[in-house]
């Protein structure tokens, strides 16, 4: 140990290093060197991932805890009530040859849902106008209990590693000293981050505004797994797809235009829609691909930052959701909704997405500390079936789990004393078969660019406009080696892409020069408006 006495307590602000460190060494709160922050330990690079993932649980399990009572993201939302109908199909292939899950057997049946739209980095009362990912998360009251679909409106995701998550979302929120949101921080991150070029390339595009909630697509983003009868599997990816309403972007200008008006437009679209009875549709589709590695494709299909092709994995409609029912109250029903990537039914299961996997612990740990231990005994998160469990007490308990007739003394199992036992098993087990090393890597084949160059060149070209531009004006107050780095990241994905934004950064950064402030904390666009209120504010005399 080097530095001062090694007798001593330590404390926060200890300058003391281990062996090996520096100053500048990454530790966790216990001191120890973190010597990947990258990778999460898994059965081969491609996952499973875990439990003794000590470095990775102990950041998540902070990093869930970071606003009290304000979910840390998505914490701006609005929700609505429905339900979904199935088809009993999966395309022209009756549903059970992939799934045993009761909520897609039976063409017409219909299950109640409910349903919470949000965007990602904003606080919950930021515009709903931000260029921003949006949530799509949907709880369906199955008969088998509950099923949480938690996704996206785009399709894919920044990063592959759910080791990477909290330093992402730190990344995007305001600094921690100016309170600001500052481009800089989120391409500083991003440009460290090259498989997330394909989700910038999304996110800069109008896909990156959705006009609101109705009129865009959904998407569960990470890939689960359809189980059938006989225990055999398949990997699934699930995606809602808008019917009547359509589909609607915004540019930045149009969604400037709105937020200077409105900046909860999105929740008042959907209330009044459903108020004056125009409810929205979605069809729900799922892409279907065998359980194993596919070397065909130069992509994994577990890696979260790609799509998978549509022409050898078709969208294959299996039912449709209806909203028509506005929240009674708002706290109770939109707030209090607790989702979890974890929360599956029998006939649905886990990949090895590790994304997946890392979400699986985090939103319900998140949940716990947010709305309580109790959470799944608010009505609006509790199953339309009946409970019965062995969990007792905690913070604001409501009721017990034990059954009419059951031996109220009796809350463990198993038990001869009439307690609780286990219900029997239907369908046979999966059982995927691991045989690999437990390593911290990467996956094998990252292809980090490709896509992103196959989504820019089918974009129209006024997308493909919109998204230079509006990359230019963020990049513009970047530091020098990250606009670098971004723009050799989008020449690596088309060669016109990364031209393009080199462009119109140059003619962007020469108008900056004109500024008296060319140390900007923002966009030009909102140093613009700083001094816009500075000059054009009326004076005034107190009173």
């Amino acid at each position: 140990m080097t530095g001062t006495s090694v007798e001593g307590a330590g404390n926060s602000r200890d300058e003391r290093t281990g062996t090996g460190e520096s100053k500048e060494s990454l530790t966790n709160r216990q001191g120890h060197p973190v010597t990947d922050n990258q990778n999460v330990r898994t059965v081969g690079n491609r996952g499973p991932t875990t439990l003794e993932n000590y470095d990775f649980l102990e950041k998540i399990s902070h990093f869930d805890r970071e606003r009290i009572p304000e979910r840390v993201v998505h914490a701006r939302g609005a929700g609505a009530h429905g339900y979904f109908e199935t088809y009993g199909k999966a395309g022209d292939e009756d549903v059970s040859t992939y799934t045993r899950a009761k909520v897609f057997q039976g063409a017409g049946k219909q299950t109640p849902v409910f349903v919470r739209f949000s965007t990602v980095a904003g606080a919950k009362e930021s515009p709903e106008t931000a260029r921003d990912p949006r949530g799509f998360a949907v709880k369906f009251y199955t008969e088998d209990g509950n099923w949480d679909l938690v996704g996206n409106n785009l399709k894919i995701f920044f990063v592959r590693d759910p080791i990477k998550f909290p330093d992402m979302i730190h990344a995007f929120k305001p600094d921690p000293v100016t309170n600001i949101q500052n481009p800089e921080r989120m391409f500083d991150f991003i440009s460290q981050s090259p498989e997330a070029t394909h989700m910038v390339t999304f996110l800069f595009s109008p896909w990156g505004i959705p006009a609101n909630y109705r009129q865009m697509q959904g998407s569960g983003v990470n890939t689960y797994k359809w189980v059938n009868a006989e225990g055999k599997a398949v990997l699934v990816k699930y995606h809602w797809e808008p019917l009547s309403q359509g589909i609607r972007n915004l540019t930045q200008k149009e969604a400037d235009e709105v937020q200077s008006k409105n900046t909860s437009h999105a929740t008042q679209d959907l209330y009044e829609a459903i108020d004056r009875g125009e409810y929205p549709e979605w069809e729900l589709c799922v892409q279907i691909m065998s359980d194993d590695e596919h070397p065909e494709l130069d992509f994994d299909p577990l890696d979260d930052t790609k799509l998978w092709p549509t022409d050898k994995f078709p969208f294959l409609p299996v039912g449709k959701m209806v909203l028509n029912k506005n929240p009674e109250n708002f706290f109770a029903e939109v707030e209090q909704a607790s989702f979890g990537t974890g929360v599956l039914v029998d006939g649905l299961d886990f990949s090895d997405d590790k994304m997946l996997q890392g979400r699986t612990f985090s939103y319900s740990d998140t949940q716990r500390y947010r709305v309580g231990a109790n959470y799944l005994q608010l009505p609006i998160n509790a199953p339309k079936k009946r409970v019965a469990t062995n969990q007792r007490d905690g913070q604001s308990t409501y009721y017990v789990d034990t059954p009419p007739g059951k031996n109220p003394h009796v809350n463990y199992e198993p038990s001869v004393l009439d307690g609780l036992k286990e219900a029997e098993r239907e369908g046979k087990d999966h059982q995927p078969h691991y045989n690999d090393k437990l390593v911290r890597e990467p996956i094998d084949r990252p292809n980090n660019f490709g896509q992103a160059g196959e989504t820019y060149r089918n974009f129209e070209e006024w997308e493909r406009e919109e998204l230079v531009s509006n990359l230019a004006d963020a990049l513009a107050v970047c530091h020098t080696t990250i606009q670098e780095t971004m723009i050799d990241h989008f020449t690596q994905a088309d060669e016109e892409y990364g031209r393009r934004v080199a462009e119109k950064l140059e003619q962007v950064k020469a108008e900056m020069k004109n500024q008296s402030n060319e140390e900007s904390l923002g966009t030009i666009k909102s140093e613009k408006a700083v001094y816009s209120a500075q000059s054009k504010g009326n004076k005034a005399d107190p009173y």
